[in-house]
């Protein structure tokens, strides 16, 4: 062993506990993915290949490896997995050493009397999540009923394990298993640093940083420790008890540099270097206070996030897994999606809570990139057993962890209890029917993870449940807009129109969202051609939620004259989604302050299928990612009409912490004759706080089958941008065919051009959409003969088959 830790990701086998073809599993890595590589199924992303895979989660496991250890010091030896996913029972050279029952838990086994030295041999025996989930449920006291509408694979909510993989309305149903993070053999002498928890505490042009070292003793000693930041050092002996110890040190960074969210300034990180004895943890910590503002106000209750004293708007998504096969999800294939977040002007993501907590290094990429994330609790859609003790302890113990693992990231802004736990009350039979008891039991569940946010004291704000209108208030968030944050989703789940968007002002929508088909590049990805018809079995296969591919259609109907072909369709249903966010965000944003964040559903997808994301899988720009780059942009021009009078209404939004001047330029320009009539130019300065109007038009002033084109530039260049107001719904205008020329250059450095130029109006253009590179703009108006320049502003790398030749798409008349 070298430098006391021995790291043991290399050289695992797997086989089916009956067999004895074992093949190479990867660590961090799951078994479907090393059974992939090694040829034994077929993919599980093909057609409808899923079900013919289950018997691989119906399956006992054996995962083994040998190691060396020449010479076994005098010393104390700990077995640690960082992730195991779910129920695995752990032997060294065939004695007991540890059984693991929660993927969200770290587990250290002593294993000091288990080693020998020269050759051992770990073996873990994986058991079937799902039939051991099943023996659990048939055995609760309590009937404890899950969400059978999007688990194909049930009762996994009486797992510590990601909750969609058994299924949801966005995912495959594969239920996984495998080691998500390192597997590694420590040796200590006296002590072992178990945890760190790292608060916060910030004065005018100060910060303290208490540091807290959990520590684990074999026998009373004395132990050195420090902590060194910013060119200081605090240091301190600590004289141990056998079993549990705990101190802290607190260090003082006199006018600290602050880190930012994306958009509000930079993001620099300090040097944080934890000593306990000879071991030795080495972070990049960011400094920033968060609050969350919840206070009464002549609405309701505020619910708005307030950085470094600065209330900052949130943009963002909601995050779910990288990937429905752990093992894709790499830190590579994660940088591109939390880039391609940051590109579209983001600035918060929400871990949705059916997921799982995500590994440290998903963290430091939100700490580089500025992404601020919303961390549920794992716990979504679902009744759970907290009437069960060793149930509700597991869940105790993963809360403080993760509480205690997360604590350093400057990223983590808020610790919320589950998603949507309150709303599943009403969703059961059971709970329906004996409502107080199941409140009782989830109540339990709630006041187990309020109770570990308060005693662990990371300095987080800490929110029971999304929705949720507060604290011990188990009303209705999905209909109530004047407190807490909202789960809005009429439009897409009851088929309302996207103006319905208009009815509801939240004070931050958490989630609400409207589904899209993938491109061409991704159906490829799965189908066979006779498949690629919106009504065949395979397209229904890849589409989780019930009904879904038909009210796509339908409300392709609903706005847009129908297309020719099945290639319009996907576009035109990924102009439909775009329209919707848009027409979302654009008017809550224009609510600012009392909105205060929108964060839509969702932007990644876990595997080809038609779905709600912004981002394909693969990580390829839908149309609605290009679309929230503009209503996420820093300034913003938008058009609203007055529910009172029929006035269309020009707002100026700014997310910027000064006031700026801004120019708008108004013009109008008519579809069948191309006409344009100028009406104004107008200098508004934008505010921090409020949104400024910018014009107010009569609709009487507006031709016939004329639309608004507005446009906008500040003094410097850096927030120039341009939006378009249609009066009528797309498909009420005769769209002439244009024609647009496409020229391609590169400059001198080397950065890749596009000019297309129109000789007639064209709608919602998009070029190459669902490509390896990134544009500057898409899916934007061609106005006649004025031309549109693209820059290729990032370039992608996807597992995917690239495009051919880039397409050009508009809407058609």
């Amino acid at each position: 062993m070298n430098n006391d830790l021995l790291l043991l990701n290399d050289g695992w086998t797997v086989c089916a506990e009956d067999k004895t073809d074992a093949v190479p599993l990867n660590v961090p890595g799951d078994l479907h993915s090393a059974l992939l590589d090694a040829g034994k199924i077929d993919d599980p992303y093909w057609r409808d290949n899923e079900t013919t895979l289950d018997w691989i989660h119906q399956t006992v496991w054996i995962a083994k490896k040998t190691f060396q250890i020449n010479n076994l010091a005098d010393a104390f030896y700990t077995l640690r997995f960082t992730s195991v996913d779910c129920l695995a029972e752990v032997t060294i050279n065939g004695k007991p050493a540890g059984v693991c029952e929660s993927q969200f838990l770290r587990y250290d086994f002593d294993v000091t009397e288990h080693l020998i030295a020269g050759k051992n041999t770990i073996e873990v025996r994986f058991l079937s999540n799902t039939l051991e989930a099943k023996n659990r449920a048939e055995n609760s006291t309590i009937p404890i009923p899950y969400m059978a509408l999007n688990s194909r694979i049930g009762h996994l909510n009486f797992l510590r394990k990601a909750q969609c993989h058994g299924g949801w309305n966005w995912n495959i149903a594969l239920s996984p298993l495998g080691f998500y993070g390192d597997i590694s053999l420590l040796r200590t002498n006296d002590v072992r640093l178990d945890d760190v928890s790292i608060r916060q505490r910030h004065e005018d042009n100060a910060v303290e940083l208490d540091v807290t070292f959990f520590i684990d003793a074999v026998a009373p000693c004395a132990a050195d420790l420090s902590v060194t930041i910013d060119d200081q050092q605090v240091s301190d002996v600590l004289h141990t008890v056998k079993g549990r110890n705990q101190i802290s040190l607190t260090a003082r960074i006199n006018n600290p540099e602050l880190w930012w969210p994306a958009g509000q300034g930079s993001q620099k990180r300090y040097e944080l270097i934890i000593k306990i004895g000879k071991e030795t943890r080495q972070y990049e910590i960011g400094l920033r206070n968060i609050e969350l503002l919840t206070n009464a106000d002549e609405i309701g209750h505020r619910f708005a996030f307030k950085v470094n004293d600065r209330e900052i708007f949130m943009k963002g998504a909601n995050w779910i897994p990288g990937d429905a096969l752990p093992a894709r999800a790499t830190p590579e294939q994660v940088r591109d999606l939390l880039q391609s977040a940051v590109d579209a002007n983001m600035n918060m993501l929400r871990i949705w809570g059916g997921g799982q907590y995500e590994a440290e290094w998903f963290y430091e990429l939100c700490d580089e990139l500025g992404i601020m994330v919303w961390q549920d609790f794992m716990f979504a859609c679902n009744l759970y057993p907290a009437h069960q003790r060793q149930w509700l302890d597991l869940v105790r113990q993963e809360a403080r962890q993760q509480l205690r693992r997360l604590s350093r990231f400057a990223c983590v802004a808020l610790w919320c209890g589950d998603n949507e736990l309150v709303g599943a009350l009403k969703w059961y039979q059971e709970s329906s029917n004996d409502r107080d008891r199941y409140l009782a039991i989830y109540d339990r569940l709630n006041h187990a993870l309020e109770e570990a946010v308060e005693d662990e004291n990371t300095g987080i704000p800490f929110w029971p449940s999304s929705p949720s209108i507060g604290r011990l208030n188990f009303g209705d968030g999905w209909h109530i807009d004047t407190s807490g944050d909202m789960h809005f989703w009429d439009v897409w789940h009851s088929s309302k129109d996207f103006e319905h968007y208009r009815t509801v002002r939240p004070r931050f929508c958490s989630e609400f969202g409207f589904q899209s088909f993938p491109s061409m590049r991704v159906i490829e990805s799965f189908t066979e051609e006779q498949d690629r018809n919106v009504s065949s079995s395979v397209m229904d296969v890849h589409q989780r939620n019930d009904g879904g591919n038909s009210r796509i259609v339908e409300t392709i109907a609903r706005y847009f004259r129908f297309p020719d072909g099945f290639e319009d369709l996907l576009y035109l249903s990924q102009l439909g989604q775009g329209l919707a966010m848009k027409t979302a965000i654009e008017f809550w944003r224009s609510n600012k302050p009392r909105t205060m964040g929108t964060l839509f559903w969702q932007l990644n997808d876990t595997w080809p299928v038609a779905s709600w994301a912004s981002l394909e899988y693969g990580g390829g720009w839908k149309t609605t990612q290009y679309l929230a780059k503009r209503f996420y942009a820093n300034v913003l021009v938008t058009a609203q009409p007055d529910s009172e009078t029929g006035d269309i209404l020009l707002h100026a939004i700014s997310d910027l912490a000064q006031g700026e001047a801004v120019r708008v330029r108004v013009r109008s320009i008519n579809i069948d004759t191309n006409k344009q009539t100028e009406i104004g130019q107008y200098d508004v300065i934008t505010s921090p706080t409020n949104v400024v109007e910018v014009t107010r038009i009569a609709p009487e002033s507006i031709a016939e089958n004329d639309i608004l084109l507005f446009d906008w530039q500040d003094g410097n260049g850096m927030n120039n941008g341009e939006n378009e107001y249609l009066p009528k719904r797309p498909k009420a205008y005769r769209l002439q065919e244009p024609t647009i020329h496409i020229e391609v250059t590169e400059n001198d450095s080397q950065t890749k051009q596009i000019t297309l130029t129109s000789d007639r109006l064209a709608l919602f253009v998009t070029y190459d959409h669902g490509g390896d590179d990134i544009y500057s703009d898409n899916c934007f108006t061609l106005v006649p003969n004025e031309p549109k320049v693209l820059t290729v502003i990032r370039k992608r790398h996807s597992h995917l088959k690239q495009n051919g030749t880039p397409k050009i798409e508009f809407l058609k008349g």
